[in-house]
C-alpha cells in the first residue's frame, strides 16, 4: 500500500479520467488541477481547479499549500507549460514525480502524413487554396500568421466570444467524443483539403486521423514538446497506478 497521504494529479487527458475514478478508491488524498476547463459531457470523478501557473515559484507555494506528497502529471499532451513547472516545483520540493506519456501515433501509418515540429514550421507545408481543417487549438492561432491557405477552419469544443485574429479563419465548433463517421461527414461537407493536428497519440484523438486517411487527405501532425530529460515517464494507466502504490 502507497504511503502518499496526498497526492497532486495535473489533468487534462483522457488518461486523467481513468486515473481519477481509480485513485478515489485509494486511502489517499487526491487533487486535480488543470490549466482550462474541462471538456466533454462527462464530469471527472476528481473535480479539477482551473488554474494556471506563471513560474515555478507559484507552483512550489501551490503544492506546499496543498500538502502534497507526490505529483502525477496526467496533463494533456501539448500542455508543456504545466508539466515542466510541476516537475521543476516537484524537483524543488523532494517530491516524487511522474509523467504518463502516450505514444505518439507513427507517421508511416498515415500514408499522407508529415511533421512539423510546431504550427509555424507546418505553414510551409500548406499550398496555397488549401481548405484546412485545424485541431491545434485557439491558442495556437498566433503560429498560422502568414497562412498561405484559404480557409482554416478551427475545430472549437467550447464557445468562444472572442473574434479570431485573422479574416482567414472560420471556427467549427463541435462536442467530443467525435467518431471516424461524423469526422468524414464534417470533412466532406466542408470541402477539407488537409488536416493539421497535435500527435497526441491514442484512441480519443484519433477518428479526425482516420476520417483524413479514409478520404485520403494530406495530414500534418504537430510533434510534442520535448520532456525533460531526467523526468520519469511511464506509457500506461496500469503503470501509473503501479508507481503510485510503490511510494
Amino acid at each position: 500500500m502507497s504511503k502518499v497521504r496526498s497526492l497532486m494529479l495535473m489533468a487534462g487527458s483522457a488518461e486523467a479520467n481513468l486515473l481519477a475514478e481509480a485513485l478515489v478508491s485509494l486511502p489517499i488524498t487526491t487533487r486535480s488541477i488543470m490549466s482550462e476547463p474541462p471538456r466533454g459531457l462527462r464530469a471527472p470523478a476528481i473535480e479539477p481547479e482551473v488554474k494556471q501557473f506563471s513560474d515555478v515559484d507559484e507552483m512550489v507555494g501551490y503544492l506546499a499549500k496543498a500538502g502534497s506528497d507526490a505529483v502525477l502529471d496526467a496533463s494533456h499532451g501539448f500542455d508543456g507549460t504545466m508539466t515542466s513547472l510541476g516537475f521543476l516545483a516537484a524537483k524543488k520540493l523532494g517530491l516524487p514525480f511522474l509523467r504518463i506519456d502516450r505514444p505518439g501515433w507513427p507517421l508511416p501509418e498515415i500514408p499522407r502524413g508529415r511533421s512539423a515540429v510546431d504550427v509555424a514550421a507546418a505553414m510551409s507545408l500548406i499550398a496555397p487554396g488549401t481548405r484546412v481543417f485545424s485541431a491545434t487549438g485557439w491558442e495556437s492561432l498566433p503560429q498560422y500568421k502568414g497562412f498561405p491557405g484559404e480557409t482554416l477552419l478551427l475545430r472549437q469544443t467550447r464557445q468562444e466570444d472572442r473574434a479570431p485574429p485573422f479574416s482567414f479563419v472560420e471556427p467549427v465548433f463541435g462536442i467530443p467524443p467525435f467518431t471516424v463517421d461524423s469526422e468524414v461527414q464534417l470533412f466532406e461537407g466542408m470541402g477539407v483539403d488537409l488536416l493539421i493536428c497535435r500527435n497526441l497519440g491514442g484512441r480519443a484523438s484519433r477518428p479526425k486521423v482516420d476520417a483524413a486517411i479514409k478520404l485520403g487527405l494530406d495530414v500534418i501532425l504537430i510533434d510534442r514538446p520535448v520532456s525533460p530529460p531526467d523526468m520519469l515517464s511511464v506509457d500506461s494507466v496500469r503503470a501509473a497506478l503501479d508507481w503510485v502504490g510503490a511510494l
